[in-house]
Order: C-alpha cells, then sequence, then structure tokens
C-alpha cells in the first residue's frame, strides 16, 4: 500500500471514528432499565424537527413510539390537561401520565416506576438547549422536569445542570 493509500485509508477512518462520536448523545446511557418495553403515544406538528430526534431518543430507551401527526397541537395540549405554562412543542401520553416537552427517558421510566397517583404529567416547558432531541454542540442549558397535576399545580420532579466536563447531573430530590 502506498504512502498516499495509507494516508487516505486513515483520514477517512479517523473521520467515520469521529462522525459517530459526534452523533452519539449523552442522554444515550440509561440510568433505569424498564422490565418490558413501554409504549408511548407522541403527537407532534410534522414540521417539527426536535420531535424526531426526541422519538429517537425514546426509542433507545425501551420505548415503542407510536407517532401521531398534528395540526391542532393546542387542541391536544388543552384536551390532556396540559397547563399554559408547562407547553412545548410535543406532547406524550403513557400508561395515562403526560409527558410535555424534552423530558429524558430516564424521568419517564422514574415516572413509571413510581406510579404517582397525584401527577397528571411531566413536562419541560419550552424547549431548553441541551435537553434530549434538543442538541446544539456544547451549548448546554441548565432545565428543570417538573410534575404537574389537573389543577395546573407543578414542582420540581428533577433539575439538570451541567458538571466541570459540560456532561448533565441529575439533581433528582427524591434520591
Amino acid at each position: 500500500m502506498s504512502a498516499l493509500n495509507l494516508a487516505f485509508s486513515l483520514t477517512l477512518l479517523l473521520n467515520l471514528v469521529f462522525a459517530s462520536t459526534l452523533h452519539a448523545s449523552e442522554w444515550d446511557q440509561a440510568r433505569l432499565q424498564l422490565e418490558t418495553p413501554q409504549t408511548i403515544t407522541v403527537y407532534r406538528d410534522a414540521n417539527c424537527q426536535c420531535c424526531h430526534k426526541w422519538i429517537e431518543h425514546l426509542e433507545k430507551h425501551q420505548f415503542e413510539v407510536i407517532d401521531q401527526i398534528s395540526n391542532d397541537m393546542a387542541k391536544i395540549k388543552e384536551k390532556l390537561g396540559v397547563p399554559n405554562s408547562m407547553a412545548s412543542c410535543h406532547t406524550a401520553v403513557i400508561n395515562d401520565y403526560v409527558i410535555e416537552g424534552h423530558v429524558p427517558a430516564d424521568d419517564i421510566k422514574q415516572l413509571l416506576i413510581d406510579k404517582p397517583a397525584h401527577i397528571t404529567g411531566l413536562s419541560v416547558p419550552q424547549m431548553p438547549v441541551g435537553t434530549p432531541g434538543m442538541e446544539m454542540g456544547l451549548r448546554k442549558d441548565h432545565f428543570i422536569v417538573f410534575s404537574f397535576d389537573e389543577d395546573a399545580q407543578y414542582q420540581l420532579f428533577n433539575a439538570y445542570q451541567t458538571n466541570a466536563e459540560n456532561n448533565y447531573l441529575p439533581l433528582n430530590p427524591t434520591e
């Protein structure tokens, strides 16, 4: 093999390795495991790109996703009781719980394990950069996962901030 071919082969190999790590997400690693895969129905606008990425995140975490396109997300959120202050881009339903926005899969798993009766759902309001499906390079916003009830009362379920290595750390108050 010539030096030029060797250099080309090494460059190609390094690009493939770099590309595969570039697409990996810190959200891919599971902290919790479910006994069996769970089905979740995700309602989203047809033009939403981050919703696809969040769905991929769920699929990597034992969730079987039913993808439902909607032209009226506001009506779905209203019907499911999502408080306006908790709204984000997509809405999901799993085992009678509502999941609003870019909630990490492990928080959904914790909800399914604990099965709290007083909680209607979980939400990551708006669309914080760095949340599952909203990864955009090195920028990572600190964010809160809220639980909410049928009276639109909400409280802290989990919070995330970055450490010195720019990786998210969950600050779950119940653990």
